[in-house]
């Protein structure tokens, strides 16, 4: 059986002092979490203070990008090998903001995706459509190129030790989110996607669902059978939202 998971992506939010507070609340409270996993992805500046925090707790941290490389004189970049020196679990790759923004394309995500799994620890793939790309009817194409082009990097050992998270770029930050039902079929058309080419890590690969979820929604979101958890934005910043999210995702 899937465990569940939730990870906060604080995005390029927070600073010291209110951090620590939500970080100490979440380490108070993460008894409560038994049955679901639980992670924050913080700003770089913050990974330690992150780790500090929560090292007894048992909640998890990690990123929200990486480089491709492993070292160098790429100035500005941090590589995959100072993310597992500060303690990180997770790294995001392929976010729609880094895409959009920032240009990352798809071999790129795969690249990441892959020099995170050489360092131990776990990628959460991020897919997902625009708006346009939805009212086109092109769901299901532009989701299987993102996570195709991941797994011809990675391989289908390496998606086995990876997470997905689905993120309809519509729903991000906009209020807007999919319906249960909405994003169960494209959760759905994922997981039977990959079964196809190996049915054991179709059904073992654990699959977010992202874009405005909030306390008051998750519970029909992870009520779906194939939406394992959730990959949550700005809620992440609030205590009691995160708090109860994470419970709403307990198996």
């Amino acid at each position: 059986m899937r465990k569940p998971l939730v990870a906060g992506n604080w995005k390029m939010f927070g600073s010291s002092a209110p951090n620590q507070l939500l970080l100490e609340g979440l380490a108070s409270q993460a008894a409560q979490f038994s049955g679901v996993a639980c992670a924050v992805c913080v700003p770089f500046p913050y990974l330690w203070q992150a780790g500090s925090a929560l090292s007894e707790s048992g909640i998890a941290w990690g990123a929200q990008n990486v480089s491709e490389w492993a070292e160098g004189a790429y100035t500005g970049e941090v590589s995959v090998s100072m993310l597992a020196d500060l303690g990180c679990s997770y790294v995001i790759v392929g976010h729609s903001e880094r895409r959009n923004l920032f240009g990352e394309g798809d071999e790129l995500v795969g690249a990441k995706a892959k020099a995170v799994l050489a360092q131990q620890m776990t990628p959460i793939v991020c897919v997902g459509e625009s708006l346009e790309e939805r009212e086109a009817g092109v769901t299901q194409a532009v989701v299987s190129r993102q996570l195709d082009a991941v797994i011809a990097e990675i391989g289908m050992a390496g998606l086995d030790r990876s997470v997905v998270a689905y993120e309809p770029v519509w729903a991000i930050g906009t209020g807007k989110t999919a319906t249960p039902d909405e994003a169960q079929e494209v959760h759905a058309f994922l997981r039977g996607s990959v079964s196809a080419r190996e049915v054991e890590v179709g059904d073992r690969l654990t699959m977010l669902y992202g874009g405005s979820v909030k306390a008051a929604n998750a519970q029909a979101l992870f009520g779906m059978s194939d939406i394992d958890g959730g990959l949550i934005g700005g809620a992440s910043l609030k205590l009691d939202e995160f708090v109860a999210i994470c419970k709403a995702a307990i198996a």
